[in-house]
């Protein structure tokens, strides 16, 4: 199992540590619902350097993203980032992505830590156009700083404005003591903040400087636990769970990532798709009778029939009811929809919803 170049400092903060896509990594460490307010109304900190860093470079970049990504990546500009999925030649997700446009000709992008051997064997098998490659995962390393207070808690460590920071923009800059950072105002929890992108070797310091400039507004350090209650909360696909190899963009509610502006792999099935029109989707759903639903769990109609399944679920730390996302069967994937989630052998009301379930 590897570790983090900060694996050291979780395990000396008390954190619970578990091996994570490979990886040593902390699940929680004062417990989720503390961990996920503090991210809500104040910062905290994610150490999320087992993700993955690939870097295209050269004149054909651009055509062997757009060979690859359902998205339209030719509306990038230098310092804009986009959030993509790759289409696996039938009809499913192979991964999703971040792509951020440095320039013309180099682009930086973040993968699943899962998924990263999967995904540079894909984009490797799909580049006849002599982009160079390199798979950067194993020199950065990337913390999440989140929450309403990230920009003023941030502020003294840099001389980039980042209150002004527009979201799924990115630049680089000094941060921390540390020149060339990429510092990036995307995130994976709804609460705003940014991600900070540093080699293995200047983590430490990064940290180390976070922690004491952000010490006056409450900044802690979060697990992978609140990581995944957060992201729920706002709805947002965890490859693995709500996509995989299996669903297509189109079922997962991806369609504003998926661009027939253009050919990419998979298009025209996906084209086909969309006119005819899907069988199951992705839907969003509360309970309304208490129970806390589960990856896996059944989905049912009010006759006990089997309609689909539970990606994800949780007990909303912010709203303190049971939240979740299950493919369901077309007919009953409409707002307000009654479903029923099989607990314990019981099926228990719940309702479809929009999203995001959490409103600031």
């Amino acid at each position: 199992m590897k570790n983090t170049a900060l694996s050291h400092k979780h395990i000396e903060l008390g954190a619970k540590m578990v091996p994570f896509a490979g990886y040593n990594m902390p699940v929680q460490y004062e417990g989720v619902n503390a961990e996920h307010e503090t991210v809500r109304n104040a910062v905290g900190v994610f150490d999320v350097s087992h993700m993955g860093e690939f870097i295209l470079r050269g004149p054909n970049a651009l055509a062997l993203i757009q060979k690859f990504a359902s998205n339209d990546a030719s509306v990038l500009f230098d310092g804009k980032a986009q959030y993509s999925c790759m289409p696996n030649g039938k009809g499913g997700i192979v991964d999703d992505l971040i792509i951020y446009r440095v320039n013309a000709e180099e682009y930086f992008i973040v993968v699943n830590a899962s998924n990263i051997e999967k995904d540079w064997n894909w984009i490797s098998s799909l580049n006849d156009l002599d982009v160079e490659m390199e798979n950067a995962s194993d020199n950065y390393s990337l913390l999440a700083i989140q929450g309403p207070k990230a920009a003023e808690a941030m502020q003294s460590l840099t001389d980039v404005n980042l209150s002004e920071m527009i979201y799924y923009t990115f630049t680089h800059g000094k941060f921390a003591g540390i020149e060339n950072v990429m510092i990036s105002a995307t995130g994976y929890t709804g609460s705003g903040g940014f991600e900070i992108y540093v080699k293995n070797e200047d983590v430490e310091q990064v940290w180390n400087e976070v922690f004491k400039a952000g010490a006056d507004f409450g900044i802690k350090p979060i697990g992978l636990a609140a990581r995944d209650t957060l992201r729920l909360e706002m709805g947002f696909c965890l490859y693995g769970n709500d996509i995989d190899d299996t669903t297509s963009p189109l079922e997962a509610g991806l369609g504003w990532i998926t661009k027939f502006t253009k050919d990419f792999t998979d298009s025209e099935f996906l084209k086909k798709q969309k006119e005819e029109g899907v069988t199951r989707k992705l839907v969003a759903f509360e309970m309304i009778d208490r129970g806390i639903p589960r990856h896996d769990y059944q989905i049912l109609d009010a006759s006990g029939n089997l309609i689909g399944k539970v990606t994800s679920g949780t007990m909303s730390p912010s709203m303190k009811i049971g939240i979740g996302l299950g493919y369901v069967t077309k007919e009953f994937s409409a707002l307000e929809s009654e479903i029923f989630i099989e607990i314990r052998e019981k099926g228990v009301k719940a309702k479809v919803t929009k999203l995001p379930f959490y409103k600031k």
